[in-house]
């Protein structure tokens, strides 16, 4: 694991709690259809994947389903609207960042959520100190191909094995490995169908203060060597 110059964060479920918004999203959808709510605790592990993953969850519908398209939309106006109702950071996060800002450690922010949805949300999550904002449409691709975590790395004029990526799926570990970054798992995130220890990730951390944690050991490593 390389020492830091910048560390870069997925959003939903990473640095922020975005899950209940998402769930109620959907079940305001299934009561419109005179359905019953989806437990929110059945939803949660499925926000990290966005219209495609909660759609599934709440309706078993796929993105080849005819209907798909016309939902997606739907889910994507019904979240807008009521994009941080509940949201918030996760325990530990305020803390996380400062240690970093106090180290000179830059960091950054590369989510799939798209522009439309990050622009308003950041500032609502008091995030707007980030160094970057990448968000799914800011590149021709999104996680877990590569060229979003590039992008950030360039904002920042930072060499991408410099930086260590922090994300809860399997895809931001993809993403971080052909990138070049060191990959770091977020236990404590929404995870997926997956569960972290099978992602083979550089790092695994159950929480944002040990991730702090790591940092300064491996900048204090540099520091005695």
């Amino acid at each position: 694991m390389q020492t830091p110059q910048a560390i870069l964060f997925d959003l939903d479920g990473t640095l922020a709690d975005t899950a209940p918004d998402l769930a109620a999203a959907v079940n305001v959808m299934r009561e419109n259809r005179q359905l019953a709510p989806v437990h929110y605790q059945s939803l949660r592990p499925h926000a990290s994947a966005g219209a495609r993953g909660l759609l599934g969850a709440g309706f078993g519908i796929k993105p080849e389903h005819p209907d798909y398209e016309a939902m997606r939309i739907e889910f994507l106006n019904q979240y807008e609207s009521a994009i941080a109702v509940h949201s918030k950071l996760f325990k530990q996060v305020p803390d996380l960042l400062r240690g970093l800002d106090v180290m000179g450690v830059s960091w950054g922010i590369v989510t799939n959520k798209a522009m439309r949805f990050t622009r308003p949300l950041i500032p609502l999550l008091d995030l707007q100190e980030a160094r970057c904002v990448i968000s799914g449409d800011t590149t021709p691709h999104s996680k877990p191909h590569p060229a979003p975590l590039l992008e950030a790395a360039r904002q920042l004029g930072i060499r991408s094995e410099n930086c260590w990526y922090v994300g809860d799926d399997l895809r931001d570990i993809q993403a971080a490995e052909a990138a070049g970054m060191t990959s770091v798992a977020a236990a404590w995130g929404y995870c997926g169908a997956t569960e972290p220890k099978h992602w083979k990730a550089d790092a695994i951390i159950d929480s944002p203060l040990e991730l702090l944690e790591l940092v300064r050991a491996k900048h204090l490593q540099v520091a005695g060597s």
